[in-house]
């Protein structure tokens, strides 16, 4: 019986965007690819299987979430989360850090760990860079994250050092960790180490450095799509993918507007992950080759056909986009899965097509057709619904 492993193969190269192939014990994605987020065990609203149909190779869970409840003992006793959850393809956790720290004046960092309370019975408890690995590896993910320390934007550069810092003494933890445990390298998981350094050019490659240095398995880029502006996130993310090594991973964590998607890719990214794609869609917000569009608006009432006639998803397969503007307008739950299953799927599409350019060699005509096309939600909306889910993100 062969051995489950890890693996990532580099396919092909058009300027610094890549195309490859990442295989893990529960199979194989081609790169760059798109998380759908699975926050509880569910991609809110979808079955596993209607996820599969959108095209989603891999799916991100909440290790916070999971650990809390139902609890990593249960979901391991269970069977780990892949058969927990029904889903027979690769899953990434995160470690639980994002979750600790946006708990506000319910958490205190120390250089041992967060310790917090849940926001489901405020009972007390305690992350360090072992337990939060631990979970994951109890989880069964195939993909688990470094214990990190993040910082809100606008920090003083003197608290982003400090946290820095402190998230590499912590990868250097997880690493030793992984590596000892029995259910944890030696079964295959990999292990990503995260960059941070806020929009500090000195931090980011100090911090990309330090990360690379240790041999993980993949690497991510974390502390943007915080607050930034995107000509900062673009900055700050190309300037580490010019750092980090060419032969592993690059994840660009809580990244998923569809412009970002495109110009990340543009700057050496594999890896993306976002909730936006069907958080918005709950609100009737929903992706077109020319940007956003409110399915509410009365326009829509009596259109009969699909709200995007080139879509290829079971929605504009199968509905009109009046019907859809329908149960929206009804508070049908209904509405919510269509509009979820439309918008996953663009994504996915986006990044299928973003692939097959680069191994084409005809990425920049692709990125060049699509931004002169795409028009981004507006920047102030944007950040405004950014803040609102970064304060909800204890619950």
């Amino acid at each position: 019986m062969t051995e489950p492993k890890f693996s990532f193969q580099l396919q092909h190269t058009d300027g610094q965007a890549r195309a490859g192939e990442l295989e893990t014990p529960h199979g194989k994605a081609l790169t760059p690819f798109f998380m759908p987020v699975a926050t509880q065990g569910t991609v809110k609203g979808l079955t596993p299987e209607e996820v599969k149909a959108v095209g989603a190779q891999v799916v991100l869970g909440n290790a916070y979430h999971l650990y809390l409840r139902p609890g990593v003992d249960t979901v391991r006793n269970l069977g780990g989360l892949h058969k927990f959850m029904g889903w027979n393809a690769p899953i990434l956790t995160d470690s639980g850090g994002f979750q600790a720290f946006s708990m506000g004046p319910l958490r205190k960092v120390t250089d041992d760990g967060i310790q917090f309370r849940s926001h489901i019975d405020g009972s007390q408890h305690n992350f360090t860079p072992q337990v939060a690995t631990a979970n994951q590896e109890g989880l069964g993910a195939d993909m688990v994250m470094c214990f990190d320390q993040c910082i809100a934007y606008g920090a003083s550069e003197k608290e982003v050092r400090q946290a820095m810092e402190r998230t590499h003494r912590w990868a250097q933890m997880c690493f030793d960790t992984h590596q000892a445990s029995p259910t944890g390298a030696a079964t295959g998981q990999a292990l990503f180490g995260i960059v941070q350094g806020g929009t500090f050019p000195k931090l980011r490659d100090e911090s990309a450095r330090a990360i690379s240095s240790i041999p993980f398995h993949g690497y991510a880029v974390g502390g943007l799509a915080v607050g930034e502006n995107k000509e900062d996130m673009y900055r700050f993310t190309g300037q580490v993918t010019d750092i980090l090594p060419t032969d592993k991973p690059r994840y660009l964590m809580g990244v998923g507007s569809p412009e970002d998607l495109v110009e990340g890719v543009a700057r050496g990214i594999d890896m993306f992950d976002c909730a936006l794609p069907t958080r918005v869609a709950r609100n009737g917000s929903l992706f077109t080759p020319e940007g956003r569009v409110d399915i509410n608006k009365a326009r829509y009432a009596e259109q009969q056909g699909p709200l995007d006639e080139t879509c290829d998803c079971y929605t504009c397969q199968n509905y009109s986009a009046a019907y859809l503007r329908h149960l929206f307008r009804a508070k049908e739950l209904l509405g919510l899965r269509l509009a979820s299953i439309h918008n996953l799927r663009f994504v996915l599409s986006l990044m299928e097509r973003i692939r097959a350019s680069i191994l084409e060699d005809r990425f920049d005509a692709f990125r060049k057709e699509f931004l002169d096309v795409y028009q981004p939600a507006n920047e102030a909306a944007r950040q405004q619904q950014k803040e609102q889910w970064l304060q909800n993100q204890g619950g």
